[in-house]
């Protein structure tokens, strides 16, 4: 859950002829904008522009009359092509002076590297318009600027993504909240997977058509899962977040089987702490998939707890030879299937000698496709305490995407699984 502001609206320009030559790929605005999102702030427009003055000053021009905030990030280092600083001056009237503190914090930064003395370039980066709120760099040399005009806000911060970052989160956002809050803005977002947005919103569609007039809903989809974000605004914080909790509630009885948390949740990471509290252990046995199964568990710190080991059976002979699948079983069904996935769960379960086996055999593309499997078909298994049951998956086209589907389909039944089971323990 988040809570916010809101009315207030964000303009986001980035600064630098890299990116517009696709040298470097803009990340400060989409950082930028999931930070203000998240304490309720709009982002209403988001510019890429190059290093010169007439771009510079017509973009703060254009920004200025439809928000109330702007956000620049780059062109603030010591070389001559680093020119924002001249130019906002320059757009606010104003003047460089020299800051004292920010020389000697410079000056201390490079003392650190072994550098005794500095040269212009970076005794210059001391200089800033006198009209503006010194945002001290702590990672850096080169100061944020905040200045503030009818009402306006304008913050420069420089491109470097982990300095903006820093003042961002230290200075920037906690004085957002506490200077523009007059209201609460809520946002719980639901997390599924293995559902489509199209299908998805169809299953929601009576729900949605119901929600509470307070309550806004948002899909956004990702390769393989879908966020649901519900967002309220008003005055009353705990009546808000009752409303939201209650159309929750709706949402976990209308699709539990698509649902796999809330807010970062991530299936890995709950199927690791499950595992954990219960004592239990893992192994895969992954054909189409090819490791990634096996690397999303070990993603998590502290899987050495639980997952013992997987066995990249991609060939046929190795299904054979190493988890002794039946040959014919291979034969008569092929190695897409329920029989073979099967065969391999339970091998790697008794191989690894584990409490749950996890097993994926599919055609991931874009070749190899046929009229009764064509691209997309991906078979999971998983053996477990209860024996052994396989699903099938019809996925798309896209390699990539059905691997990484088929991986996070299965754990996500794991996930349902164990819980199932914790909460028969509880």
């Amino acid at each position: 859950m988040q809570i916010g502001l809101y009315r207030m609206k964000v303009s986001i320009i980035t600064i630098g002829d890299e990116i517009l030559i696709g040298q470097i790929v803009d990340t400060n605005s989409a950082w930028i904008a999931q930070r203000l999102n998240e304490i309720g702030l709009q982002v209403h427009k988001i510019y890429s522009i190059p290093d010169t003055e007439d771009a510079i000053i017509r973009t703060l021009e254009r920004a200025r009359k439809l928000t109330d905030i702007v956000l620049v990030t780059g062109g603030l280092g010591p070389t001559n092509d680093d020119i924002t600083k001249k130019t906002l001056a320059k757009f606010f009237n104003d003047t460089l002076v020299r800051n004292e503190e920010v020389l000697q914090h410079i000056k201390a930064l490079f003392q650190k590297f072994g550098v005794k003395r500095i040269n212009k370039l970076n005794e210059q980066q001391a200089d800033l318009p006198s009209k503006c709120s010194v945002l001290l760099n702590p990672v850096g040399t080169a100061s944020g600027m905040w200045f503030e005009e009818n009402k306006k806000h304008f913050i420069s911060m420089p491109g470097v993504p982990h300095e903006m970052k820093n003042i961002m989160n230290t200075l920037v956002l906690p004085e957002f909240q506490s200077r523009f809050s007059n209201g609460v803005f809520l946002h719980k977002t639901i997390l599924t997977q293995g559902v489509p947005e199209s299908i998805l919103a169809d299953l929601l569609e009576e729900w949605e058509t119901s929600l509470n007039t307070d309550v806004k809903l948002a899909y956004l989809p990702s390769e393989n899962r879908v966020r649901l974000r519900l967002s309220a605004k008003g005055t009353d914080k705990d009546q808000l977040n009752e409303l939201l909790d209650d159309e929750i509630q709706k949402l976990n009885k209308i699709i539990p089987e698509h649902i796999y948390g809330e807010e970062k949740d991530c299936i890995e990471q709950r199927v690791g702490d499950l595992l954990f509290k219960n004592k239990a252990t893992v192994a895969t046995a992954e054909s189409c998939t090819g490791g990634y199964l096996a690397y999303l568990i070990t993603s998590v710190p502290g899987s050495s707890a639980y997952f013992r080991g997987s066995v990249l059976a991609y060939d046929n002979k190795i299904k054979e030879d190493i988890l002794h699948v039946h040959a014919d079983s291979l034969k008569n069904y092929g190695a897409v299937s329920e029989q073979v996935v099967k065969e391999m769960a339970l091998s790697v379960k008794r191989l690894m000698g584990v409490d749950y086996a996890l097993s994926t055999s599919g055609i991931a593309g874009p070749t190899g496709g046929t009229a009764e499997k064509p691209v997309g078909t991906i078979w999971t298994a998983i053996a477990g305490p209860n024996g052994v049951k396989a699903v099938k998956y019809q996925f798309g086209t896209e390699r990539l995407w059905n691997v990484r589907r088929g991986a996070s389909a299965v754990l996500l039944d794991l996930l349902h699984e164990l819980e199932s089971i914790h909460k028969k323990l509880e």
